[in-house]
């Protein structure tokens, strides 16, 4: 006897579509970026919305860019949503660039939900040599 399916989700048995879908609500989410560059340096933009300013983190190395932030979630005593998409919780992204950066240089804006990062390049690359020891 041929048995239609209702749906594409049929095909699943009831336990592993369950597991994907709390997958799915747990996965890690980062923010959307763009990463600009000119002759003068790059120009980082993420977008934050709900993110405190000072819940954000902007680190830089020669040659790298480390932004962290934090979602706070509702007060607790809040009225519990009926339905919420919203991710909660602290992430964090990382930029390598082909040329080193000036960390003294770094500029961040942060407004109306978008962080901008202006990090210049840097005008000279150092070399150290580390003598080997036995």
């Amino acid at each position: 006897m041929l048995t239609l399916r209702q749906s594409p989700f049929d095909l699943f048995e009831k336990d592993l579509f369950k597991q994907l879908e709390q997958q799915l609500h747990t996965a890690e989410r980062v923010p959307p970026a763009e990463v600009l560059e000119t002759e003068a340096g790059y120009a980082i933009s993420l977008e934050l919305p709900g993110v405190s300013r000072e819940s954000i983190d902007v680190k830089a190395t020669d040659r790298s860019l480390v932004i962290t932030a934090e979602r706070s979630a509702p007060a607790e005593g809040s009225p519990a949503p009926m339905l919420s998409e919203f991710r909660y919780g602290t992430w964090s992204r990382s930029f390598r660039f082909p040329s080193g950066i000036d960390r003294d240089g770094l500029e961040a804006h942060y407004r109306d939900g978008l962080l901008t990062v202006v990090a210049p390049k840097a005008q000279t690359t150092t070399t150290v040599s580390v003598k080997v020891e036995g």
